[in-house]
């Protein structure tokens, strides 16, 4: 199953950090999280970022047939929106975490023609709110956003609750509870580790409380 290997990959170039209660990671959002994904470390494997971008296209085929564009959000998508783009030779757009300052003023580069349908690639979903904005900028410039495709997913209830309340779909490569178990297989964590693990998705506030 492709989100068994996935998971695999990401735990084998060790993408993934997990700490204990002590050395817990902050995000941007603010939430202080065990387990790191970083996916950006998966462009300098070739055989793995050639099957995250395989399986981005497989997605797409079958979900979003309708696609004109392909759209990377700065950063950490860029990559694999291109490595996407490429293999289905479409054009690719980038958005911009925020309005650039100078020059155009623009917040998405390169060519977006009017009501161009786009997909956005992502490297993974956390709260999903970075993701909603380069959607929202991609409609402000008058695209129509299909859907969003990430890499990886902490399957937070919110992000969920996000993109419903927005109406755009949402499909990841492989998960938080697809991952751990496999984790606890390949030795990575300990099995004790597991329950704790899974109780802090469902509630992030027992470690930021």
């Amino acid at each position: 199953m492709l989100s068994h290997e996935i998971a695999e990959s990401l735990l084998k170039i060790k993408a993934v950090t997990v700490v204990d209660e002590n050395n817990l990671f902050t995000w941007v959002s603010g939430i202080k999280s065990p387990v790191y994904c970083d996916n950006r470390m998966t462009i300098s494997y070739p055989d793995v970022r050639d099957k995250i971008a395989e399986g981005f296209v497989t997605l797409i085929r079958d979900t979003f047939p309708d696609v004109e564009i392909i759209a990377g959000t700065a950063t950490a998508g860029i990559p694999h929106a291109a490595f996407v783009a490429q293999k289905m030779n479409l054009p690719m757009v980038y958005v911009r975490s925020s309005v650039k300052g100078h020059g155009k003023g623009k917040q998405t580069e390169g060519v977006l023609p009017q009501n161009s349908k786009v997909v956005l690639i992502e490297d993974l979903l956390s709260t999903g709110g970075s993701s909603i904005q380069a959607c929202e900028a991609l409609v402000n410039e008058g695209a129509e956003v299909l859907g969003v495709l990430a890499i990886f997913s902490y399957n937070f209830a919110q992000v969920e609750d996000r993109f419903s309340e927005k109406g755009i779909p949402y499909a990841t490569l492989t998960d938080y509870e697809t991952l751990l178990p496999i984790a606890v297989r390949m030795g990575y964590i300990e099995g004790s580790s597991l329950e704790s693990l899974m109780k802090w998705k469902e509630n992030p506030r027992i470690f930021t409380d």
